[in-house]
Formats: structure tokens, C-alpha cells, sequence
């Protein structure tokens, strides 16, 4: 890795840690200048705008997702323990602070303060979350491993809602635990013969 790719991967880093605690507007150049121990053009030089930025966060955070659900799809085979996986990883982040809420969910409930480039990304991620849960959820029906009250569409858009309050509420409550009796039950929920 060169020095540039490093430096710009240092602000990103720095740039999804700030979001986490403080959401888009919580941040600005100089707090990652001063958090990295870079100035501020250099962060110019790699991201000319804060929404420049955050949109290559945010399509960066949305390949790792379609890579890690194509990593777990092949390690699982069997549709509700990928879901069971899916709750895990988040159990752990939220558990040991590494990566305590979902960047995409925390940004989306910034939506009518972002620059539509970022807009776009975030409706992305929901998009591919979505359709991936979506067909988790057929591939579990089709196994006769999962039951649906609704359609898979929205189950999967309630899975997620779901997912995302349950961080929410573990922050509310500082709770780490939280999250896993929301989704643990979320979980039982979508098993059949529960």
C-alpha cells in the first residue's frame, strides 16, 4: 500500500468514526486533520468536497457489504443461519464498540440534510440490504426452513427496520444487549416450527 492509498484510507476511517458519534453535519475537515495529524488540503487533495468524501464512504461501505454477503452465502448455505451470521456481526460490532450502528442507517436519518450524491449511495446500500434479505428469506420459504407472514419483500423491509431500530434502541438504553434480544426474537420470529 502506498502512502497516498494509506492517507486516504485513514480518512475514510476517521470520516465513518465521526459519523458514528456525531452524523454528517458532526464533522468537518479540520476534525480529521486534526484526529489523522494531516492538514486540510491534504484531505482536499483526495476528496476535494465533504460530499465527495462521504460518497466514496458510502459506496466503499456498500462493497464490503455485497463482498461480506457473498463470503457468508458461500461459508452458510442454510438461509436462516446466514441471517442468524448477518445478526451475529452486528452483536459483535455493537458488543465491542468497533462498529456500534450501521453507517448507512445513521446517515439515512440525516436524508434531507445530504447532498444528493450521498442520497443516491445511501438509497443504494437499502436497495442491495433489501434484495439481499429478500432473498435470503425466499431461498429459507423455498427450504421450508423459514415462515412468512407477508411477502418476502416485506419481510426483508421489516427485518431491516427491525435491525436498524434495535440499534437504535441499544444506543437509547446503552445496552449493548439490547440489540440481541430484538433480533434474537426477529430470528425466532422467521423460524419454522417455532
Amino acid at each position: 500500500m502506498n502512502k497516498t492509498s494509506s492517507t486516504a484510507d485513514a480518512i475514510l476511517a476517521c470520516t465513518r468514526s465521526l459519523i458514528a458519534s456525531g452524523g454528517y453535519n458532526g464533522f468537518s475537515y479540520a476534525d480529521i486533520a486534526e484526529v489523522i495529524g494531516i492538514r486540510k488540503p491534504s484531505i482536499h487533495h483526495h476528496f476535494p468536497s465533504k460530499a465527495d468524501l462521504v460518497t466514496t464512504l458510502v459506496a466503499g461501505y456498500l462493497e464490503q457489504a455485497q463482498e461480506g454477503f457473498g463470503n457468508l452465502e458461500h461459508a452458510i448455505p442454510e438461509p436462516l443461519d446466514q441471517l442468524r451470521a448477518y445478526i451475529g456481526h452486528w452483536k459483535r460490532c455493537i458488543g465491542d464498540e468497533t462498529a456500534p450502528f450501521c453507517l448507512c442507517a445513521l446517515l439515512a436519518s440525516e436524508m434531507p440534510i445530504l447532498p444528493e450524491q450521498v442520497r443516491m449511495q445511501v438509497r443504494a446500500f437499502f436497495r442491495f440490504l433489501s434484495g439481499w434479505l429478500t432473498a435470503v428469506l425466499e431461498r429459507g420459504v423455498s427450504r421450508g426452513t423459514i415462515v412468512l407472514n407477508n411477502t418476502p419483500q416485506t419481510e426483508a423491509e421489516l427485518f431491516m427496520a427491525s435491525l436498524h431500530g434495535a440499534m437504535l434502541s441499544a444506543r437509547a438504553y446503552g445496552d449493548t444487549a439490547m440489540f440481541g434480544t430484538i433480533m434474537d426474537s426477529q430470528l425466532q420470529r422467521l423460524a419454522a416450527g417455532r
